[in-house]
């Protein structure tokens, strides 16, 4: 039983591992990808909220913050609602800029 939660325990860990990037390495891919729309520090461009007739949420906002690195994984490959995917973003250089982006809380 004690041999069966230290498995579960390495896999939960492992699993939690999977999505930890390198907040220093994702501010530099999240400058050249996502800041003429995000902003530097995570508030959306009014311009291109203008342009695009949208409300970008604020990436420092408590409901971009509780959002999963999973998750916000998946919006930077696949894009949503009117964002494209970012295609220079994916595996890790995806989960560094999720790691940069928890980090402006």
């Amino acid at each position: 039983m004690k041999r069966m939660f230290n498995v579960i325990g390495i896999a939960s860990l492992a699993a939690a591992m999977s999505f930890a990037g390198n907040a220093a390495a994702g501010k530099a891919d999240y400058n050249k990808a996502c800041k003429s729309c995000h902003g530097a520090d995570g508030k959306a461009n009014p311009a291109i909220e203008k342009m695009m007739k949208v409300e970008m949420k604020d990436l420092k906002s408590p409901d971009v913050q509780k959002v999963s690195d999973a998750d916000l994984k998946k919006i930077v490959e696949e894009g949503q609602g009117k964002m494209k995917p970012v295609k220079s973003l994916s595996g890790s250089a995806a989960d560094d800029v999720v790691a940069y982006i928890k980090t402006l809380k």
